[in-house]
């Protein structure tokens, strides 16, 4: 059980007023003084409760934010996830600011607003909502994307498979790409940005998940240059055929359910995250569906969990794939495959 979190006091009870029409998308803020959150934190509500004449510093917000963090589910990341709340509770009082401007302005004393805001995002966090979903977008491969809980967050380790898709398109002098479960449209996009004369398209079953995928599109000019359908698997694009199939499909087992943070487990969405008792539902499904939308010679690239890639590698063999590669991640795991129809 986790302990009680006093949250200080630095921060303004205007919180109070805001946090009466403030609801988090499965119901809403507590109403009362002390309550429990989604991690099991009990929350004191003394948090909000500086006198006005008595403004806080933006040293004081972030100390007492810091503080408030390291009791709860990631201590480890309580000054990193401090500063960030800090600064989206800023953007509408100082745009822009960076983690360099809370140095330089330490003693500035705060708006009453931003101690309200960061209030309510503090209480956000506590109850394990990531913060990319709090700020309502991150990074992936140097580009901004929006995200919510519709979709998966971007990881770093994704990454890699795009690398791998960049590295063998130039074996085909137009090559077209289709992304399986495009969700943000992280992967499509990055492809399209890294391969000019790629011919991209991008499925995905969740209506949600593909507008917001488009609305990323469009924000950083993509949008004529990938085609989103809307569908299971390759089933949009039935008849079709690709020299490369990309996908980072669900691979999570339903057995691991409640060894996930309260992250993943309580806000990502499940239709990203599980593919049966043992993770490997969806590559039943996908890896003999992507060899015959794929051209002789046509390569399929896709993410893979932790221990999968034996099963992964039979899969494959089974369907008729040749020369099996695997791509490590940094910690040395096992996480991208690649395999080539002959």
């Amino acid at each position: 059980m986790w302990k009680t979190i006093a949250i200080p006091e630095s921060l303004s009870r205007e919180a109070d007023t805001l946090k009466s029409t403030h609801h988090s998308r499965r119901g809403g803020l507590a109403h009362h003084s002390e309550g429990r959150n989604k991690s099991g934190i009990a929350v004191n509500q003394s948090f909000m409760q500086a006198a006005p004449q008595n403004a806080p510093t933006i040293r004081s917000l972030l100390s007492g934010v810091e503080r408030a963090l390291a009791g709860g589910p990631h201590p480890d990341r309580a000054r990193r996830d401090a500063e960030e709340l800090l600064l989206l509770a800023l953007q509408r009082d100082v745009p822009g600011a960076t983690r360099a401007w809370l140095i330089a302005h330490d003693k500035k004393a705060a708006a009453p607003n931003v101690a309200a805001n960061l209030a309510l995002l503090v209480k956000r966090r506590l109850a394990g909502e990531p913060i990319q979903y709090i700020a309502g977008e991150t990074e992936f491969y140097r580009m901004p994307f929006f995200v919510n809980r519709d979709v998966l967050i971007p990881r770093p380790e994704t990454e890699h498979l795009v690398e791998k898709v960049v590295t063998l398109a130039p074996v085909f002098r137009r090559p077209r790409i289709v992304d399986v479960g495009a969700g943000s449209g992280a992967i499509a996009i990055a492809v399209a940005h890294e391969c000019p004369d790629a011919v991209v398209t991008a499925t995905e079953i969740s209506q949600a998940a593909l507008e917001l995928a488009l609305r990323n599109a469009e924000r950083l000019g993509y949008k004529d240059r990938i085609r989103f359908l809307q569908g299971d698997l390759l089933a949009p694009v039935a008849g079709h055929v690709f020299d490369l199939v990309v996908s980072n499909p669900p691979y999570i087992a339903e057995r691991d359910r409640d060894s996930l943070s309260v992250e993943v487990r309580d806000f990502e969405p499940a239709q990203a995250l599980f593919a049966g008792n043992d993770g490997l539902a969806v590559y039943h499904r996908l890896i003999p569906a992507a060899f015959t939308a794929l051209v002789p010679g046509g390569y399929v690239a896709l993410e893979i969990g932790y221990g999968q890639s034996e099963a992964v590698r039979d899969l494959l063999s089974i369907s008729g794939f040749q020369n099996v590669e695997f791509t490590s991640d940094l910690q040395n795991i096992p996480r991208v495959v690649c395999a080539r129809r002959p």
